[in-house]
């Protein structure tokens, strides 16, 4: 299973938690990033996983390192 592989559950996971710790609403990532309330769905149900330029500018919105997001360093 690629998304276990890759660890996308994690991702999400972290995702969030920097979501919610910063008190924002998937609807607010959405009206911010550009990204589609239904592609952040489909990240969670795991139909699909983010490409990098929609991790780039949620970490952007969240003003956290890519590393961060992604899991690799700490927050």
């Amino acid at each position: 299973n690629l998304r276990k592989e890759r660890g996308m559950e994690g991702l999400y996971n972290i995702y969030a938690t920097m979501r919610d710790e910063r008190g924002f609403r998937d609807c607010d990532v959405s009206k911010q990033t550009g990204i589609g309330q239904g592609t952040l769905s489909h990240w969670k149900s795991g139909e699909s996983t983010p490409k990098v330029d929609k991790l780039i500018l949620i970490a952007q919105m969240f003003g956290v390192t890519m590393d961060e997001l992604l899991g690799i360093a700490k927050q």
